[in-house]
């Protein structure tokens, strides 16, 4: 069976300064349907604003941030927990940082770790723990976590559901014609140096987050895909039917 690590982004989970429920019972609906094809490893920002619902502190204070984030995790946690549990799963919290990934022992510790929990038909949902990093925080909003955690399992393939729906040829918000491109075999460094434009109150990424995400995969002889996380109908055509309607594939040339 193929490994596949889904990274959701903050601006698909949160909606007017919560939790967007009904788009998280559309992703572990989402994640059930995957799990007969795939093992699938779940990688899931969304935590401050989880916090935000509990405590409404001032989130431009990155000590209030991790106060946030210390707060919604499990409250994060709970609400995945009760979607899972509607279908028999149970799903567990691997909270790392990138500087784990950084030692070959620490990575193999975590590759370890969720190879026995989707051994035992567990999902694992994968944050930061932004307590004690704060990385994730000001600039990724995960993705070059969900790159390291990709390779570091030895997944197929990496999925960034966001609330960019796919790579374009131009800014689809400032150029009426912008087309996108479908499958990337390489990635410009102009582009990767471009300056981040995170959408949304608690969004950090942006789409220089995801090439950096993408770029990190090709180089690790992976495969990443984008689509919108708000409508799954292109992430469910490519990873169910093996029929390519939209998002990007960033993949190796033969």
């Amino acid at each position: 069976m193929k490994r596949l690590v889904l990274k959701v982004g903050s601006a698909v989970l949160t909606q007017n300064d919560g939790v967007a429920l009904k788009r998280m019972r559309a992703l572990v609906d989402f994640i059930n349907d995957l799990s007969s094809l795939y093992e699938v490893i779940l990688v899931s920002s969304g935590a401050v604003a989880a916090g935000y619902t509990k405590l409404p502190l001032d989130r431009s204070v990155i000590e209030n941030k991790q106060a946030l984030a210390s707060i919604g995790q499990p409250h994060l946690i709970e609400l995945y927990s009760r979607k899972f549990a509607t279908h028999g799963k149970i799903c567990s919290q691997v909270l790392v940082t990138a500087a784990n990934f950084q030692s070959q022992e620490q990575a193999d510790r975590i590759k370890n770790t969720i190879d026995t929990l989707i051994a035992n038909g567990v999902v694992p949902i994968v944050n930061e723990n932004d307590v004690t990093a704060t990385d994730e925080l000001v600039l990724g909003d995960n993705d070059q976590l969900s790159a390291y955690t990709a390779n570091a399992v030895d997944a197929d393939m990496l999925l960034i559901l966001s609330d960019i729906d796919a790579y374009y040829d131009a800014d689809p918000r400032n150029v009426a014609d912008a087309k996108i491109l479908k499958v990337v075999h390489q990635i410009s460094e102009a582009d990767l140096s471009r300056e981040a434009t995170p959408h949304g109150d608690f969004a950090t990424g942006g789409i220089v987050t995801k090439l950096k995400a993408a770029d990190y995969m090709l180089k690790k002889g992976r495969s990443m895909f984008l689509s919108s996380g708000f409508d799954l109908s292109d992430a469910r055509s490519f990873l169910l039917d093996n029929d390519h309607r939209g998002g990007t594939l960033f993949t190796k040339a033969d």
